[in-house]
């Protein structure tokens, strides 16, 4: 058959899921760590990369985002993973650099909606 006499086609979207997402995955969660004025830079630092492996330049960004915006979000995981972060943020301890420093940072968990 030529060319021309041949029907035409027009691709059709596709309307399947992202072949990297599944259906049945989880939901994510945020772990956003809350700002004060009770914990250094280098506190901030320091715990980021122990708790959540962070390099020092990605806790670093973290650190300047607190300070500014009162808040960031450290990690994006699953719900007791997430829960598993926040408590882990929440037991670290004071900052010896601060005197005034009586304990942990604040963190919460967020739907990652």
């Amino acid at each position: 058959m030529p060319p021309s006499t041949l029907p035409q086609r027009t691709a059709e979207p596709d309307t399947r899921n992202d072949p990297g997402e599944r259906e049945d995955s989880p939901p994510l969660y945020h772990v956003v760590l809350l700002d004060d004025n009770d914990h250094t830079y280098e506190y901030v630092i320091e715990m980021l990369c122990m708790l959540f492996f962070l390099s020092t330049e990605a806790a670093y960004k973290n650190a300047c985002e607190v300070d500014a915006m009162g808040r960031t979000i450290v990690i994006t995981c699953d719900k007791e993973t997430a829960e598993f972060g926040r408590d882990q943020i929440h037991a670290y301890g004071a900052d010896w650099r601060m005197p005034r420093s009586k304990g942990s940072m604040s963190a919460q968990v967020e739907p990652a909606a």
